[in-house]
């Protein structure tokens, strides 16, 4: 009985997918899709951390602000608490948008060039 794995393949076949792949990564078609995506995701996760921190800070050390009444019983607290998941959806929804626009045809030409070769 074989034990080998189905899809194991010979040493060279391997060695072509290793290099195929290097040198994708090192186009610069490669390089601009990288390039777009760090520069809409890096900016958008260091502000949405900081609005989180700021939250928890706030939290700790700003009680009496945060317990300040807005509406009725609903005070800055929950009205920032409520924020933090609205924030999360609206960056959820803009980086789908983002990324159907402006990732997605990158990424998949790539792709389908890569299996042209193949």
């Amino acid at each position: 009985m074989d034990t080998a794995p189905a899809n194991d393949r010979p040493d060279d076949q391997r060695q072509r997918d290793r290099s195929s792949y290097a040198e994708v990564q090192a186009s610069a078609e490669f390089g601009e899709l990288r390039g777009t995506h760090r520069s809409f995701a890096f900016p958008l996760t260091i502000a949405f951390v900081s609005w989180y921190l700021l939250y928890v800070l706030l939290s700790n050390y700003a009680g009496d602000f945060m317990g300040a009444k807005v509406v009725g019983h609903v005070n800055v607290a929950l009205v920032f608490g409520l924020a933090q998941f609205l924030t999360t959806f609206l960056i959820a929804w803009w980086y789908s948008r983002h990324a159907a626009a402006k990732l997605d045809p990158r990424a998949e030409a790539i792709k389908s060039r890569m299996e042209e070769r193949s």
